[in-house]
C-alpha cells in the first residue's frame, strides 16, 4: 500500500474517532435521566451532567446562574418537591408517611437567600401557595442525570453556574443531632448543603467545565452565608461523584 495513502487513511480514521467521541460525550448515557427546563427562553443551550456518588440517596438540588461578580441572574432547576412546597414524606401518621405541605429552610439556603434578595419574592422558601414555576423544575432524579436548559441572553458571555445539593439526616461526628438543641430546622438536614461552582465562557463552547465545591450553606438556613471550610463534611462530599457543564450551540445574536 502506498505510504502517502496509508498516512491519509490514518488521519481520516483519527478524525472520525475524535468527532464520534465528541458526539457521544454529549448524549445521555444508558439509564441516565434527562431533565428539561426553560426551553421557551431566548438564550444559549446548556447541559449539566451529574454522576451520582457512593453516598447519593434522594438529595435535593438547586442550580442557577450568577455573573462573575456574584450577582444572581436566574434559576436553571430546582427539585420539584422543594419548588412546590409539597413532599411525599411530609408527616408520619397511622404508621405510614403521608404527602403534604412542608417547608425546609435548611435544605437549599444558599440558593433560597440569593434568589430572595434578587427578586421581589417576599418568601424565602417556596410554598404550595407561592411555588416556583414549572419552567424551572421537574421530577427529582434518582441517579445520574443530564439537565438540558437555557441561559438567558441577558447573562454575560462569562458567567458562573452554581449547584447546591443537600441530603437529609446524614449525621457525622461534627454534625451530630444534638449540635443545636431545640432547632427543628437543623434536625431536618444534618450536614449542611454543599455548593459547587463552574465558570463558563461562551467563547470556548467545546470545553466542558468541571464543577468544584466552594463551600457549604448555613446549617439551619438562617442566613445566605457560604462557609468555605468543608473539612467537617464527610458523606456529603460524596453525594456527587462528578458534575460537568457543557455549552450547546449558541443562539445569541452577534
Amino acid at each position: 500500500m502506498d505510504k502517502y495513502f496509508s498516512y491519509r487513511l490514518l488521519v481520516v480514521l483519527v478524525m472520525v474517532l475524535i468527532f464520534s467521541g465528541r458526539s457521544l460525550a454529549q448524549e445521555p448515557a444508558a439509564g441516565m435521566d434527562v431533565l428539561v427546563t426553560r426551553q421557551q427562553a431566548a438564550g444559549t443551550p446548556l447541559e449539566i451532567h451529574f454522576k451520582k456518588g457512593l453516598e447519593h440517596y434522594h438529595p435535593l438540588m438547586a442550580i442557577w446562574v450568577e455573573d462573575l461578580e456574584g450577582n444572581f441572574e436566574h434559576t436553571l432547576y430546582v427539585a420539584h418537591s422543594y419548588a412546590k412546597g409539597v413532599f411525599g414524606h411530609a408527616r408520619y401518621e397511622d404508621a405510614r408517611w403521608k404527602a403534604g405541605k412542608k417547608m425546609i429552610p435548611a435544605a437549599l439556603p444558599y440558593w433560597s437567600h440569593r434568589r430572595k434578595h434578587a427578586t421581589s419574592d417576599t418568601l424565602l422558601v417556596p410554598t404550595p401557595e407561592n411555588p416556583i414555576p414549572d419552567a424551572y423544575t421537574g421530577a427529582t432524579p434518582t441517579g445520574d442525570f443530564m439537565l438540558k436548559t437555557v441561559v438567558e441572553d441577558t447573562v454575560p458571555d462569562r458567567f458562573r453556574v452554581l449547584f447546591e445539593i443537600n441530603q437529609s439526616w446524614d449525621w457525622n461526628q461534627h454534625w451530630y443531632n444534638s449540635k443545636y438543641p431545640g432547632n427543628e430546622e437543623y434536625m431536618k438536614s444534618a450536614q449542611p448543603a454543599l455548593v459547587y461552582e463552574a465558570v463558563v465562557d461562551l467563547a470556548i463552547p467545546q470545553q466542558p467545565s468541571v464543577m468544584k465545591p466552594i463551600g457549604h450553606s448555613h446549617p439551619f438556613g438562617a442566613t445566605g452565608e457560604l462557609f468555605e471550610d468543608i473539612s467537617t463534611l464527610t458523606s456529603a462530599r460524596h453525594i456527587a461523584e462528578r458534575i460537568t457543564v457543557r455549552i450547546g450551540k449558541s443562539k445569541r445574536k452577534e
